[in-house]
């Protein structure tokens, strides 16, 4: 990105929604210039700004991963003005992205090892982007077991590609994914994800986890896997909740004397547990 302030034009070539009550939506945008396109690099855990001319601009996880071409995929939760300006878009609107922005999860330093994958809900995004790198690298990583969960079926996202991840085959892809509580019709497991995990009981051996998720699942999640030894080192997080103006330059994302956009928005547990004031 040659200007941090300067948005670059996108459309809007899809548009999905991942719940019942569409207050979920999967964007898929695509460049208006070539050479942006070309130029445009990222890693799983990156984010954007996405602006809607007028009306402004919010931060998002990239919920593609670089190995798909020709588009970048954002999931849009609607939760105030902007997100309801962005939830208004028709495919063929036209839109404003800023980016890459922040860090990204550490692919490289998971190469050869196990990857442990924790998300709960809306914040399975950036999560999503991980596991189809990993999957598109897959000779590079040995086993990958993913935990993913939920208030109810309905608000699991990508549920398309969950079902063709499940029927690929793979022994050393493990998917569980799992509701908080009993629903009609859903066979899975039902239980919050820290306790889910705590009964896989994935190895630390070799592995890295990846926990991204609201934040009281996160802070269940945290002490199981210490308690099966993963150490603070091997254990990531993003705080990607935090983000606003993405450039360092607002102030309002840091925590001590890191800024989440410019330092994160993947931590490792030992970075913040360096911090001198609660995350």
């Amino acid at each position: 990105m040659s200007n941090a302030y300067l948005p670059l034009p996108m459309r809007v070539a899809r548009i999905a929604a991942e719940d019942p009550a569409r207050s979920l939506r999967t964007f898929d945008l695509v460049f208006e210039d070539p050479a942006d396109r070309d130029a445009f690099r990222y890693l799983p855990g990156q984010f954007c700004e996405m602006s809607v001319l007028g009306r402004g601009e919010s931060p998002f996880g990239i919920a593609s991963s670089p190995t798909e071409e020709g588009f970048l995929r954002f999931t849009v939760n609607r939760t105030g003005s902007v997100t309801a300006e962005i939830h208004d878009l028709r495919e063929g609107d036209r839109v404003g992205l800023r980016g890459p922005l922040g860090n990204w999860y550490p692919v490289d330093l998971f190469r050869g090892g196990d990857v442990v994958i924790i998300g709960g809900g809306f914040a399975f995004t950036t999560l999503r982007s991980l596991l189809v790198y990993l999957l598109a690298h897959r000779e590079d990583y040995r086993t990958i077991t993913v935990v993913y969960g939920a208030r109810n079926p309905g608000l699991l996202l990508y549920k398309e590609e969950l079902e063709a991840w499940a029927g690929l085959g793979d022994p050393g892809l493990r998917l569980h994914l799992t509701i908080d509580r009993p629903a009609d019709g859903w066979v899975g497991t039902t239980g919050f994800v820290p306790g889910v995990t705590k009964g896989l009981a994935p190895s630390p051996d070799g592995a890295h986890a990846v926990v991204c998720g609201p934040p009281v699942m996160i802070k269940f999640t945290l002490p199981v896997l210490a308690g099966l030894g993963f150490p603070d080192d091997r254990i990531f997080t993003s705080l990607e909740r935090r983000m606003k103006c993405g450039i360092g330059k607002c102030g309002r994302c840091n925590i001590g004397p890191r800024y989440v956009c410019i330092d994160g928005p993947v931590f490792s547990m030992a970075e913040l547990r360096e911090n001198p004031e609660p995350v």
